[in-house]
């Protein structure tokens, strides 16, 4: 029970310290929005994704027939939700160029057919190696990683380490000279 009492007061020391890291980041950082890629992709459609998730989740933690069945009905269900919600979308945009074709509205006709013919851009990721070569390539980049983080975090080898300072009660006010202390008499 003693022990009980410790790990509980150090998971509650933890809460503390990680809700004042968070709160602190938050005032000097502030939130930082999310670019939503996806306008169709509403509040329904994030109950839709929690509801899969619970669903895989009790999936996960009892494998039994009527749980995978009940994961695969509600993966159906957000998935023909998804689509329909994308097609209303884009027939709506599709209304919204012909309107502005009939109307001789040129500049958002042409604004909106642009953003239908450059479709989803891919992001290209590259870092530098050890060398400074640019490395493009999924594989070597999380080798260069793995290479990075490992020398950063195993400190193996470094024979130069200082040893940790104890701090004590006593001043560190060097002891009197005797000139010193003739004066102080």
């Amino acid at each position: 029970m003693e022990n009980l009492n410790v790990v509980e007061d150090v998971n509650r020391a933890w809460e503390n310290i990680k809700e004042n890291i968070k709160t602190s980041a938050k005032e000097s950082l502030g939130l930082h929005e999310l670019k939503r890629h996806k306008p169709w992709f509403d509040k329904e459609c994030v109950g839709f994704l929690d509801q899969k998730k619970q669903a895989k989740m009790q999936r996960i933690q009892d494998p039994s027939r009527n749980n995978v069945d009940n994961l695969c009905n509600v993966r159906r269900d957000a998935s023909r939700h998804f689509r329909n919600k994308k097609k209303a979308y884009l027939k709506t945009k599709i209304e919204e160029l012909e309107t502005n074709s009939k109307i001789n509205n040129v500049r958002d006709l042409y604004r909106g057919i642009n953003d239908f013919k450059k479709g989803q851009q891919s992001r290209t990721i590259i870092v530098k190696d050890e060398k400074g070569d640019l490395v493009a390539d999924y594989h070597s980049i999380m080798a260069r990683c793995r290479n990075y983080f490992s020398q950063l975090l195993n400190v193996h080898g470094v024979n130069n380490v200082r040893q940790a300072e104890i701090h004590t009660a006593e001043p560190l006010v060097p002891e009197p000279s005797a000139y010193e202390v003739e004066l102080a008499i």
